[in-house]
């Protein structure tokens, strides 16, 4: 069984997806819906991804962290020094998701199958961290949501699922 490889990632106008180690927007129902799609699947980050969470490893999936640093451990994580290498052990596995950072989703977009995006209709000037580009010719929208709007912060957002 080849294990089918799933990026989700809420992207701003212009790619812009992290700003100083964290989310742009921290939307409930983006956060729900990352949380039923991910749930019991294995989750591969990058380093800085796993250390902006406020309470260690997700809960309920399994958590691959990529780093150089062979010598790097946390409780309730697995390492793997390369994408490669984390993919790998994801073998048997039916759906693996990149969570990210921008490095990782930079390697990763080329070997993804589908893409579990938020589009948020806003402008983050001080952004630091971008989606790579995602090339109309290779994806297509399968399926996209009605327009919402976060109470809290006021962002329009929709959820897009994208498959080459």
């Amino acid at each position: 069984m080849t294990t089918q490889l799933t990026i989700i990632v809420a992207v701003a106008r212009r790619s812009a997806i992290g700003r100083r180690g964290d989310l742009l927007f921290h939307i409930s129902d983006d956060l729900k819906r990352f949380k039923a799609l991910t749930m019991g699947c294995p989750i591969i980050m990058g380093r800085k991804t796993f250390e902006s969470f406020p309470k260690g490893p997700l809960p309920g999936r399994r958590n691959i962290v990529i780093t150089r640093n062979r010598d790097y451990s946390r409780d309730g994580i697995e390492t793997a020094a390369s994408l490669d290498e984390a993919i790998s052990m994801c073998a048997g596995v039916e759906k693996a998701f990149i969570i990210g950072g921008g490095e990782v989703y930079r390697q990763a977009i080329g070997r993804a199958d589908t893409i579990e995006l938020t589009e948020i209709d806003a402008e983050v000037a001080d952004a630091d961290t971008f989606f790579p580009e995602i090339a109309d010719t290779e994806w297509h929208r399968v399926t996209q949501s009605e327009t919402m709007t976060d109470p809290r912060s006021g962002a329009t957002y929709r959820f897009v699922t994208l498959k080459r």
